[in-house]
């Protein structure tokens, strides 16, 4: 399994980082797990084109997750690629439908690329066949404890603390002959995470507070800081420990070390801090 960082960033508009992406190639498929503002213009730097993407995973429906989840479908589409397979948690049939049905806000553009004769002559001539049908992404809702099964992988999901009860928010850990890859999603700490979590070969965790920032309560118990996910990964058995989703006031490399020095000594090992277009075997 190869892991690719398209998006490591978090909601605030930030030339450093995309929000939320993360792609794992497992076999033959490409498997994208978010799809946050910034995501599909790294994954064009990474040398990818849209039509690579096999599968797309949602965490959970914050935009920062989500914001180029039309654009991408739409490239792939544009590029002749096969139908996505799209799992995320409910409302994410009626957002597809929002974007892509009849009535959807991109009905104009597309009655306009499949009808307008211009448009059909730029199509065949890419080697098209008509009648160019819609974009039309294969859509499943899922929920905490389902799972996904693939082509010699398997992804498993679990509830993470985060939006409720507005989102449906979920951890999902992904296996492939013998290996384990763990993303947490935007979560708080809790025993189904770090039950899922067990032997991981990485663990992708998110962070978005320092060690010895004051916040509210809510905040503490949905945001752990380094120090407390290093503590939990060791607790888990997990190999490697990569953080990420940092703030921008906390991207300076002073915060950084400190980070780093925080949560690898309750680990154990050192651990590493996420960065765009990181390319990480596991």
């Amino acid at each position: 399994m190869k892991l690719t960082i398209l998006g490591s960033g978090s909601p605030e508009a930030y030339v450093r980082r995309a929000s939320s992406g993360y792609l794992i190639e497992v076999g033959s498929d490409r498997i994208l797990f978010d799809c946050g503002g910034g995501v599909f213009d790294n994954l064009l730097r990474s040398h990818r084109l849209p039509s690579i993407i096999t599968h797309i995973v949602f965490s959970h429906l914050h935009s920062d997750h989500m914001m180029d989840y039309a654009r991408l479908v739409h490239a792939s589409w544009d590029e002749g690629g096969k139908p996505i397979k799209v799992f995320g948690p409910p409302p994410i049939k009626i957002i597809t439908e929002g974007y892509f049905g009849s009535d959807g806000v991109l009905a104009h553009d597309l009655r306009a690329r499949t009808e307008l004769p211009q448009s059909q002559e730029v199509w065949r001539s890419r080697g098209g066949v008509m009648p160019r049908p819609w974009p039309a992404p294969e859509v499943e809702e899922i929920m905490p404890g389902d799972t996904i099964e693939g082509n010699g992988w398997r992804i498993q999901s679990c509830t993470a603390p985060h939006a409720q009860p507005f989102l449906e928010c979920m951890a999902f850990a992904l296996t492939h002959q013998g290996k384990k890859f763990v993303y947490s999603g935007d979560a708080g700490l809790c025993p189904e995470i770090e039950t899922l979590a067990k032997n991981a070969n990485l663990l992708l965790h998110w962070c978005y507070r320092l060690d010895g920032e004051v916040v509210s309560p809510g905040m503490a118990s949905t945001a752990p800081t380094p120090m407390e996910i290093g503590e939990m990964a060791k607790r888990a058995g997990v190999r490697s420990l990569i953080l990420t989703h940092f703030r921008k006031h906390m991207d300076d490399p002073e915060y950084h070390d400190k980070a780093i020095k925080k949560a690898s000594e309750v680990f154990g090992k050192t651990i590493t801090i996420a960065e765009d277009l990181q390319q990480i075997e596991i």
